[in-house]
């Protein structure tokens, strides 16, 4: 069905992209080597001014998997500290162009300013490299339109990175819905808060779409890739800090589809809110509540039993002690080895940043 707030002249098409994935013949699939120690995938990082930077880097610097060349960081006086910091001490650095071109790189992790993502994110592609793209893809979605298309002609793995989708609770929750344990889905109700600092306030300012662009987007990226693209979004904000300085810092959006509907809450000025953080699937068969979200917990009711799960309420439970990024990076590493396919389409980037941008507030054309 049509969405009425698509713009008329459908420049996304994303139908031509919706077939379009990894699995279609690119990598060339093969089997894993068992016992067979593989060779460590050359990787380096671009940027350091993420919230999401240096916990990439000591992710990629304690893996196995991996071997990091470089660090690029155009800010002199980030790149002042980089020597003495514990994430990135003993990492060469590099000039952008001296890191693309260092022999056998193979990819990139993209974490500059929100910004330069995209912009840094084409450059890397264009040189050649697979890559890791923070969150969330800039505020402009044809710029994400053309990156995606540019790296799917030249078979290139773009790899976003919305933190919760190897969070073990969400892989069980979007295996169930999937396998048709909850039935028809027909409503979410997830909620990202925190409470955020003045220097975090002040970088994020000149981005408009506040706290849902910033914080948000994690959770939207599992609801779309739940129930899809959804019909209509309407976003509701508010700047509620006793700072009165305009930042949409308190957000709710409305996600509306045939059968579903779906609420999304996004706030930057709550006590506790990271423990608060909650991701709630309901359908006409059962419902997981996933709270809270990292190291997290889950409360799974089924009316039928449904492999290893009981009819009636239940508590799931996970280990501890994985990394947040640890997931994202061992599967970036069996896909650019041609181990496996990358589970999240180019089209389902597109309709998530679209989403995002929607459920902000920004305009998608």
């Amino acid at each position: 069905m049509t969405s009425p707030q698509r713009p008329r002249r459908d420049f996304l098409k994303l139908s031509g992209l919706a077939g379009v994935s990894l699995a279609a013949g690119w990598p060339p699939l093969r089997a894993a080597s068992g016992s067979v120690k593989l060779p460590k995938v050359r990787i380096g990082q671009i940027g350091t001014a993420h919230a999401h930077a240096s916990g990439k880097m000591d992710t990629m610097r304690a893996s196995a998997d991996f071997e990091v060349v470089g660090v690029v960081e155009p800010d002199e006086r980030r790149r002042a500290v980089l020597a003495s910091s514990k994430t990135y001490g003993g990492i060469p650095v590099m000039t952008e162009e001296q890191l693309l071109n260092a022999p056998g790189l193979q990819a990139v992790a993209v974490e500059t300013e929100v910004k330069d993502l995209v912009p840094t994110a084409a450059r890397c592609i264009a040189a050649g490299k697979h890559i890791h793209l923070d969150k969330p893809a800039g505020e402009s979605l044809p710029a994400l339109h053309r990156l995606l298309g540019d790296a799917t002609v030249r078979k290139l793995t773009v790899q976003m990175g919305y933190m919760l989708r190897y969070n073990p609770a969400f892989e069980i929750c979007r295996r169930l819905v999937r396998e048709g344990a909850l039935g028809e889905v027909f409503s979410i109700e997830a909620a990202m808060g925190k409470l955020q600092g003045d220097a975090e306030r002040r970088a994020l300012a000149p981005y408009r779409g506040g706290a849902m662009f910033e914080l948000g987007c994690h959770v939207i990226d599992s609801i779309v890739a739940i129930l899809g693209r959804p019909e209509k979004v309407t976003p509701h904000s508010r700047s509620s800090s006793p700072l009165k300085d305009g930042f949409p810092d308190n957000q709710t959006a409305l996600l509306e589809y045939p059968s579903a509907i779906v609420t999304v809450r996004s706030v930057l000025v709550e006590w506790d809110g990271g423990a608060r953080r909650q991701f709630a699937v309901c359908g006409t068969k059962g419902t997981m509540e996933i709270r809270p979200i990292e190291h997290p917990e889950a409360r799974l009711t089924l009316s039928a039993a449904h492999g290893e799960y009981k009819a009636g309420k239940q508590t799931l439970t996970f280990p501890k002690g994985r990394g947040r990024y640890d997931g994202d990076f061992e599967d970036l590493a069996k896909v650019i080895r041609g181990e496996k396919a990358l589970e999240f389409s180019p089209a389902h980037d597109l309709a998530v940043h679209e989403t995002i941008l929607r459920a902000s507030g920004l305009p998608v054309d």
